[in-house]
């Protein structure tokens, strides 16, 4: 089944959003759009690219503004969460799948626990933003290891597809 795949790389820059990895994703997005195939995205970042300021701000609206074109069109989007998924990626393509899946033990979230428990002056629970967390909360759909990922996927896509294996 042809679909289109993005990944984010922690090992450079923590996986941070900045103009170019806002405009690669945009451009998948369109493609997919335009091609009428699934859009799939590995995520694992840390955020929005802070070197580049307002610039890398405002890829989480391009990011949402072509996800919902896909919404709209009814091209499902897949958002896969590895470790970590944190900050401007959260609060945008991250979350915004139709499916959101993550890896076991996978933590996500806006600010990292230890910045929110100094805000709130609280102590957090220990599994706090990691996967099996927010799969009890309804922050995502479910939570799949890394080597089961394909088939599942592959499965899900031929129910909201429509294809049928032969």
């Amino acid at each position: 089944m042809p679909v289109i795949v993005c990944a984010f790389e922690f090992s450079f820059n923590g996986g941070s959003m900045g103009y170019a990895v806002g405009e690669k994703f945009s451009l998948a997005a369109k493609y997919a759009l335009e091609h009428r195939k699934p859009l799939i995205c590995f995520s694992a970042s840390g955020g929005a690219r802070m070197q580049e300021a307002v610039i890398s701000l405002m890829q989480m609206a391009k990011t949402s503004a072509v996800l919902e074109k896909m919404r709209i069109a009814g091209i499902p989007y897949i958002s896969v969460m590895t470790d970590p998924v944190y900050g401007g990626v959260s609060a945008s393509l991250a979350m915004l799948g139709d499916l959101n899946i993550a890896e076991p033990g996978a933590r996500a979230g806006f600010a990292g626990p230890n910045i929110i428990e100094q805000t709130v002056r609280q102590k957090l629970p220990s599994d706090f933003q990691k996967s099996e967390f927010l799969l009890e909360k309804g922050q995502i759909d479910m939570i799949i290891p890394r080597n089961e990922l394909r088939q599942r996927i592959h499965n899900i896509l031929s129910i909201l597809t429509n294809i049928r294996d032969a």
